[in-house]
């Protein structure tokens, strides 16, 4: 490639600080610059962190319970595996945009961290809240109506702290360079 055409490639390619050489930050291309994120915007980060959290949350629990595990613990696999899904779906798409495996962590983490924690406190406080959820084993209505329900909840209660961390470039913000 001629210089020309590296020129040409970096003034369209968001710099060091999400710059383009038009002056606007690569947020702003997506609706979440200065002006803040879009409900859309928001909710598809919500959507793609809550996707990962939920697999890992209903491993742990299959795992935990065909373990026999008592509540605690199989609460804390779920949590944990929550987490290692939610990051691992960012990690995969930066991975393939052509980070190295050290950028791509940090990515997910920034990206992440604050969304997944949400997700996973509201999820878990439902079900520890409602009546019996604890003790429904798998096969009972109960135990799936209090999960569902309570990613239902977190997936409201988190649009808007997505949404708020989206349009100050933080949070979901930070994966879009690499999309």
């Amino acid at each position: 490639m001629d210089r020309s055409d590296h020129t040409a490639h970096r003034a369209a390619t968001p710099g060091a600080r999400g710059h383009t050489a038009q002056g606007h930050t690569a947020h702003d291309q997506h609706g979440h610059g200065a002006g803040g994120a879009s409900w859309g915007i928001a909710a598809k980060a919500t959507a793609h962190c809550l996707t990962g959290c939920a697999l890992g949350e209903i491993l742990g629990m299959v795992i935990g319970t065909a373990l026999l595990w008592s509540n605690v613990p199989t609460m804390v696999l779920a949590i944990a595996l929550a987490f290692l899904f939610g990051y691992s779906f960012t990690l995969y798409a930066v991975l393939r945009a052509g980070l190295s495996l050290k950028a791509a962590v940090r990515v997910a983490l920034a990206a992440d961290t604050v969304s997944i924690a949400i997700m996973e406190l509201v999820d878990n406080l439902i079900i520890a809240l409602t009546p019996g959820a604890m003790d429904a084993h798998l096969s009972d209505g109960l135990f799936w109506s209090a999960l569902l329900g309570g990613f239902a909840v977190a997936f409201l209660v988190t649009t808007p702290v997505n949404k708020w961390m989206i349009g100050r470039g933080k949070g979901h913000a930070v994966v879009h360079a690499y999309h």
